[in-house]
């Protein structure tokens, strides 16, 4: 997303704290998706850092960076479409034509260049600019530090981003919640873990109380690290604290225990937010499908379904989607079926993948559960004439399903369509075909296909051999039995059945 857009449609304005000397100009706002416009006194971070944290871990009322006022705004983008309009983005360049406009009079307007640059995706450029801020007789204020620290973040250099953030408190320029928690959920995402506990001391430094938006963070990035224990204890430390936990904190210590193997006490933790007054939601509920699934449970994921729907969160394709892979995975074929009939009824598009899966399993069940054979040519044809197309060895299951289920013209109709789509069938692939029609008597199909399988360079096994010799010798046909013969020595073969004089 364009940084510029992402500004102006954000609903999550930030307000930072005001510098000494505000000019006439800081006074700036930022319109919602509502269409209200919000007073701030910040700068903006880019657009990849606009949220301070993720959907999965932040809250809604968690502040976004954003502009000050319309008419700054409006000069900002005006400056980024000149920055975009110049043939070459040399740095020289970009200052000359700057410099020749008077842009640099005050620390407002260094500010509005330096976060045009950072809009154009300038950052190199825009610390430079920083570097030469004494040359015009500036002094950085607030949301010139706040621009550095996101030049650094778009750089990926965290360490320097900490610097600048050292450097606001040194020179009097308190960060707040909102700068702080947005450099510490980088560094967790990072999995640089100390150096975000070492930004988040800084909040008793500059008076601050943290926000449960910074907890979530580090909740996420104790977790990110396999620090689960310590994530439970610091949520349990939130709990006494006035700080009110949201679903959010309380989904990223449930995603930790769940990828170490401890859904059930995620699960617990669920409950412990519903008794707390907090509505789980989809991203709660999913975190346990994906654990219960890693664990083999599946079918626990199934309750946790039916729990989901009775508490009017509405499952989202994630959801069936980790289930029916959980269910497919773990052999509950069944099931799985079941909850592939609901997904389709319901609208949601299943991976093909998921669907050849459905398929093969399917098939492997049908030798045992006859009905689940009707079930598996009906989603294989649906399969064959979709967009994701059926695959190598989904062919071969079903095509070997066909010839145990007595459906053998189908079976050699697939065959045919398996090879038309490049496929090479497996040499079991051919036997159970040869097999299957030697059964039902028709020898000459057979021998077609064994045949076909010389062409793709297979050879058949000794008792697809033997058994259409014999059923030839049975039928008198002595001169197609000598001719079956004398290919299977051509291969290296020796079968037990031999010609009948």
């Amino acid at each position: 997303m364009d940084l510029s857009l992402s500004l102006i449609t954000s609903p999550y304005p930030v307000s930072f704290k005001p510098a000494q000397t505000p000019s006439p100009h800081r006074s700036r706002y930022i319109r919602t998706k509502q269409g209200k416009l919000l007073t701030s006194t910040a700068l903006p971070c880019s657009a990849t850092n606009l949220a301070v944290v993720d959907k999965h871990h932040t809250s809604p009322k968690e502040p976004k960076l954003g502009f000050d006022e319309i008419t700054s705004r409006l000069h900002v983008q005006s400056l980024v479409d000149k920055i975009r309009a110049l043939p070459t983005r040399e740095a020289s360049e970009i200052f000359s034509v700057f410099e020749q406009d008077g842009c640099f009079k005050t620390i407002s307007e260094f500010n509005d260049l330096l976060l045009a640059l950072v809009v154009a995706k300038e950052p190199d450029v825009a610390l430079g600019l920083y570097d030469q801020i004494s040359s015009y007789c500036l002094v950085p204020d607030y949301s010139t530090f706040s621009i550095v620290i996101t030049c650094y973040c778009e750089k990926n250099d965290l360490d320097e981003a900490k610097r600048v953030l050292v450097l606001m408190i040194e020179n009097g320029s308190n960060p707040t919640v909102a700068t702080i928690t947005f450099v510490v959920d980088l560094l967790c995402k990072k999995g640089r873990l100390q150096r975000a506990l070492e930004v988040f001391e800084v909040m008793g430094r500059v008076g601050s109380k943290p926000t449960v938006q910074m907890y979530n963070c580090l909740l996420k990035g104790l977790c990110y690290v396999g620090r689960v224990e310590d994530a439970y204890d610091m949520l349990m430390k939130i709990k006494k604290d006035v700080i009110q936990p949201d679903i959010y904190t309380y989904t990223a210590v449930m995603d930790g225990f769940c990828k170490v193997g401890r859904t059930d006490e995620a699960m617990e933790l669920l409950n412990d937010a519903v008794e707390l007054g907090l509505m789980p939601d989809v991203v709660a509920y999913n975190t346990l499908f994906d654990g219960y699934c890693r664990e083999g449970r599946a079918m626990e994921g199934l309750n946790v379904l039916k729990q989901m729907k009775e508490r009017n969160c509405i499952p989202d394709c994630i959801t069936y989607s980790t289930l029916l892979h959980g269910l497919l995975k773990w052999g509950k074929t069944r099931n799985a079926l079941r909850i592939y009939k609901e997904m389709v009824e319901i609208g949601f598009e299943v991976d093909g993948r998921l669907k050849n899966t459905l398929v093969r399993g399917l098939c492997r069940r049908s030798s045992k559960e006859k009905d689940l054979l009707e079930d598996a040519c009906e989603l294989f044809e649906k399969v064959q004439n979709g967009f994701s197309g059926i695959e190598a060895n989904t062919y071969g299951v079903m095509i070997q399903s066909l010839c145990t289920g007595k459906k053998i013209d189908v079976a050699v109709i697939n065959l045919k369509k398996m090879m038309t789509m490049g496929y090479s069938p497996w040499m079991i692939t051919f036997n159970n075909v040869i097999q299957a029609l030697c059964a039902e008597d028709k020898m000459l199909d057979a021998v077609l296909v064994l045949g076909t399988a010389y062409e793709c360079e297979r050879v058949a096994s000794r008792e697809s051999y033997n058994i259409l010799i014999k059923k030839l010798n049975q039928h008198g046909s002595m001169l197609e039995a000598c001719s079956v013969y004398g290919a299977a020595l051509k291969r290296g073969l020796v079968p037990d059945k031999r010609p009948q004089q």
